[in-house]
Order: C-alpha cells, then sequence, then structure tokens
C-alpha cells in the first residue's frame, strides 16, 4: 500500500469573486483575482489554470477571467475544482483557516475602534503596569510598515512600544530587536494576549523591526501571532489524534494557537514558503498533512494595494507548482485555498468578503467540477475521508 500524504497550499487572501454577503461587510464588488488580472492586462498561470482555477473563478463570479494568452503548462495531472464560501461571521485570517479545517466562527469577534485612541485607557495602564512600561506609541489603526516609519525613532528614544489595531481582531506591538529586544517583545505580547480576552480579541501579533532611521526600518521575520484556540477541534487534531503528522509552513501554527501541529516549520517569503514546502513535503511519512500559509499575497501586496507585485507574485507561486506535482507520490493529493480575499484595486485596505478556490489534484484524483460549496469546511471534511477518519461536525467532502 503506497503513502498517503495531503498538501494544504493556502494562498493568503487570494479571493475569486464577492461572496453574496459582500455588501454586508462593505466588499460588494469585491474580486482580488479577477482585478488583479484585468488591472495588469492578463496573468500567465498556465499551472493553476491547467488545474481549473479560471474555471472556479468563473463560475465564482459568473465573468469570464481574463488572463490572456497562457504558455504550456507544465503540470497535467487530473483535479477537482470548483469555489467555497464562508460562513463564519467575520472575513479575518483565523476565521478563514478555522473554517476550512472544520471550526467556523459563529459568533462575532471583538474590535478595537479605527480611530485614535483605539484602545481602552485601563487596557493599556494594565499592559504597561505589568510589562513596567512608560506608555505606548501609535494607539490607532495603522499599516504596520506604515506606523514603524511614523513612530520608528520615537520609539527607539522613549522605549514605548508601537501599539496597533487593523479592521481586523487584532492588537499589534511592533518593537526593534535591537533596542527593545525580541524576547522582551514576546513577554509584551504574552501579557497583552491575558489582558484583551475580555474584549474577545482574536489575536495580539509580534512585529518585531530593524533600522536606524526613517526609510532604513523593515520588520523581520520574526514575527509571532498569539492566537486564542478554535472553537472546537480541527481536522489538524483528528490527525494527531489518530497517530498522523501535521507539519505546519510559516504562521499556520501560530493561527492555530499550535492546536493539532505535530511539528512547526519557520518560512516567510515566497520563495523560501515554497522551499520549505517542497522539503517537508518530500520527507512527510505516511499519514501526514503538511498545511503552509503563503502569507505574502496578503501581507506584502493585498493590504498594501501593491497590484503589480500581487500578480508577480502568483506568477511565480505558478512557477513552482510543477515541482510539487513531480514529487507527489502515488497517493498523495494537493489542495489549493485562501482564506478570504484582499482586493488591492478595492477601497481602504482591509480583507474582503470573498469566495475561495477549491482545487484538489494528484495522480489518482477524479477531474471533477464540484461546483460552489456551502462552507470552507469542505476542504477539511475532504482531508478527513481521503485519511479515513471520522466525519467531522460541519462541512461535505468533495473526494
Amino acid at each position: 500500500m503506497s503513502m498517503k500524504r495531503a498538501i494544504i497550499l493556502m494562498l493568503d487572501s487570494v479571493g475569486i469573486g464577492g461572496a453574496e454577503d459582500a455588501a454586508k461587510f462593505g466588499d460588494a464588488g469585491a474580486d482580488t483575482l479577477g482585478h488583479i488580472a484585468r488591472a495588469n492586462g492578463g496573468l500567465q498561470i498556465p499551472n493553476l489554470v491547467a488545474l481549473g482555477l479560471d474555471k472556479a473563478a468563473q463560475a465564482s463570479t459568473g465573468k469570464t477571467l481574463q488572463l490572456g494568452p497562457q504558455p504550456a503548462p507544465q503540470i497535467d495531472l487530473p483535479s477537482k475544482y470548483g469555489f467555497m464560501r464562508e460562513i463564519s461571521h467575520g472575513k479575518d485570517t483565523s476565521s478563514g483557516h478555522w473554517e476550512m479545517a472544520g471550526a467556523p466562527v459563529l459568533f462575532n469577534w471583538g474590535y478595537f475602534s479605527p480611530n485614535y485612541p483605539s484602545f481602552p485607557a485601563d487596557l493599556i495602564e494594565k499592559i504597561c503596569t505589568e510589562a513596567n512600561l512608560p506608555g505606548i506609541l501609535g494607539n490607532k489603526a495603522a499599516s504596520g510598515t506604515t506606523i514603524i516609519e511614523e513612530l520608528g525613532e520615537q520609539h527607539i528614544k522613549t522605549g514605548k512600544p508601537i501599539c496597533y489595531t487593523s479592521a481586523d481582531s487584532v492588537f499589534q506591538i511592533a518593537a526593534h530587536e535591537k533596542y527593545f529586544g525580541l524576547e522582551r517583545l514576546y513577554k509584551l505580547c504574552e501579557i497583552a494576549f491575558k489582558h484583551v480576552a475580555p474584549y474577545n480579541i482574536a489575536r495580539v501579533i509580534a512585529r518585531p523591526f530593524v533600522g536606524e532611521k526613517p526609510g532604513q526600518f523593515t520588520r523581520t521575520k520574526n514575527r509571532r501571532d498569539y492566537s486564542v484556540k478554535p472553537p472546537q477541534p480541527t481536522v489538524l487534531d483528528a490527525i494527531k489524534n489518530a497517530g498522523g503528522q501535521v507539519i505546519s509552513v510559516g504562521k499556520i501554527a501560530d493561527i492555530f494557537a499550535h492546536q493539532g501541529i505535530t511539528k512547526a516549520v519557520k518560512a516567510s517569503g515566497l520563495q523560501e514558503l515554497w522551499d520549505v514546502t517542497l522539503r517537508e513535503a518530500k520527507a512527510a511519512p505516511d499519514f501526514s498533512l503538511v498545511f503552509t500559509n503563503f502569507v505574502d499575497f496578503d501581507m506584502v501586496y493585498g493590504h498594501r494595494r501593491d497590484v503589480k507585485g500581487y500578480a508577480q507574485g502568483l506568477e511565480y507561486f505558478d512557477s513552482r507548482l510543477p515541482e510539487l506535482a513531480a514529487q507527489l507520490e502515488e497517493n498523495d493529493v494537493v489542495f489549493i485555498t485562501a482564506d478570504h480575499g484582499c482586493d488591492p484595486t478595492y477601497t481602504g485596505t482591509d480583507h474582503t468578503r470573498e469566495h475561495v478556490p477549491a482545487i484538489l489534484f494528484g495522480k489518482n484524483v477524479s477531474p471533477q467540477f464540484i461546483g460552489g460549496r456551502d462552507t470552507y469546511a469542505d476542504l477539511g471534511q475532504t482531508v478527513a475521508a481521503y485519511f479515513n477518519l471520522p466525519p467531522l461536525n460541519v462541512g461535505k467532502s468533495f473526494l
């Protein structure tokens, strides 16, 4: 009997068309993939097209994806393709990931005000007292790269960490690795995580940076997310509890609060994330899941509204797919999906409520158009079915 291994390539924010309830989120007309393709006069993604991404996008939006002529694909494997709808109440990272793993978020997160001051005075007082801080800088909703340019020098001079939020349910803390200290930043985030609990906040994020002055400040790869746990067990827990391996690449382990993870591998940037994914997928034993979050689509291109960079990132992602296809064993399967949209042509800098791709390919996959799925949890249910695990509480398998 040959090995059974599953790989999930989670393209953070690569939505493929506005969800039915997009208007409720202020996202009517958003279409991350479609608008990037149109704005760039086409996209060279022949391998994703060969696997059905364009057909999935067309099913989602009712419009043809404006790709232009494609080079010949280097992948010739059967695939299932369609799109998935989100039932979680938010359009955030945690909700998207947890739902696809079988644990939708059917409650409302707490959020901080986007306007100064974002954080309640008593919350900041508790954090500063316990962490022995002279105060904080920021205290508003901001782009992480913009706020370190604005306040980085003042942070170095005063020793006050830069605290900010976004449209997500987050409390983010930026601090200088050398002048403030990385371990001290992590400790501060642990303190903050404890104190934001009553506000029902999903994550506290450590955002370390280096550099001496504006124009030189850059965030490092030592980001760390402190997350609440998923609301119910996920397919990751099911695999781990049944004796399988769950190998997280990138920020997956942090998003799941390390629940159901047997090995966490740090990586950042599209190239390194691909390199590590290929290495871990090749080495993975029987009965294992390799789960990678390709964060750059969201963090580097989507939120920063970099339409050209997003297109180049997608083309680079596509160019590496044949390497993975070439090393697949007989019964291995690969899923390609996303957790929400982040349309870089849309107003603001927030995530967008969208359908996401549901692509499954492998040597023994029966080719099929799987239509529009009622929940992201169909992906987790399919993983459970593939490994012959008991069904999850939510979702229908498309195996």
